[in-house]
């Protein structure tokens, strides 16, 4: 069984999350409503002893990767990746503190068009939500391809969905306190280019990036942008790969966490800090924080993304 420091399963020491789990009526803030990659946990057709206890009962902490953004002040919410658990997570951003009590988010951010990211689109189509013009920010490619495939043309028809399309490095004012600027970075980019965000607050700021072949692929140091915000999530899909044993790994490349942690080894523990993993796939031994990798990793200063965890902007 997984144990969660959300749920008070685990004592703090252990955990080693510094973060704000409360949610303030006046604040602007980051939830995190999902941690897991694409395919989820228990992942299909997995025999591993990683997912096979799962089959027979929930693990409402197993939700694929979102944020979920809020600002109080001025009325509204929105969401990062459009997540086959989209509803739940939807559901998540109806709690007591927040003041939007709207179903539907005020818009939502897609990264890319890998299953895990935009598929949850499909619930806000007429067979589900038959939701009215929810804003969706896109990037060109990613706008082109929902516009001319279906059956996300359908959503756009219907009116079911509003695209926008945002630029790379181009930012986008959301309300006096919120800025969200999307950046380019590498990945396997079939159908879409992808983006990270940088998310701005009025206090704070953020870097997302749940997808990303290897960080020395990028044309940016991911060591200097961590220096810059005061939370990166950031993509942890495999520990060291060797968890993978029948899938060549070098198709499915993203920056092992030992890799990480070797390169940012160099940051102090301020900064260290800052860094919360995530994006994991289903395999990965740091989702369940009694395994010796997730204690190396909260040993060495860093953080493992849980979900409803809430982080001040």
């Amino acid at each position: 069984m997984t144990y969660s420091c959300v749920n008070n399963q685990l004592p703090e020491k252990t955990c080693k999350i510094k973060t704000n789990q409360i949610l303030h009526k006046k604040s602007t803030s980051l939830i995190v409503l999902g941690t897991i990659q694409d395919a989820g946990s228990p992942h299909i057709a997995c025999k591993k002893e990683c997912c096979i206890d799962l089959f027979s009962y929930s693990d409402h902490d197993r939700q694929v990767v979102a944020l979920g953004l809020v600002d109080n002040n001025y009325n509204k919410k929105y969401l990062f990746e459009a997540t086959p658990d989209i509803a739940k997570q939807m559901k998540a951003l109806l709690k007591d503190a927040i003041q939007n009590k709207n179903e539907i988010v005020d818009g939502i951010f897609l990264t890319h068009a890998h299953i895990g990211h935009y598929t949850g689109l499909m619930y806000l189509g007429k067979e589900a939500a038959n939701a009215k013009n929810v804003n969706v920010f896109a990037m060109p490619r990613m706008k082109k391809y929902l516009e001319t495939n279906g059956p996300w043309s359908q959503l756009v028809t219907n009116k079911n969905i509003s695209l926008t399309q945002i630029e790379k490095e181009q930012s986008i004012s959301l309300t006096p306190n919120l800025i969200v600027t999307p950046f380019l970075v590498p990945h396997r980019d079939e159908y879409s280019e992808t983006v990270g965000y940088r998310i701005k607050g009025p206090n704070k700021t953020a870097l997302f990036i749940p997808d990303i072949d290897k960080w020395n692929k990028w044309d940016k140091s991911i060591v200097e942008e961590i220096k810059k915000v005061d939370y990166a999530f950031l993509d942890a899909t495999f520990y060291s790969g060797k968890e993978i044993n029948n899938r060549d790994i070098s198709q499915i490349p993203h920056p092992f966490i030992i890799e990480s942690l070797e390169m940012f080894k160099t940051l102090d523990s301020i900064e260290r800090k800052k860094v919360i993993f995530i994006h994991f796939n289903h395999t990965n031994p740091v989702i369940d924080l009694k395994n010796n990798e997730a204690k190396n990793v909260l040993d060495q200063g860093f953080n493992i993304g849980r979900i409803n965890e809430v982080y001040d902007l």
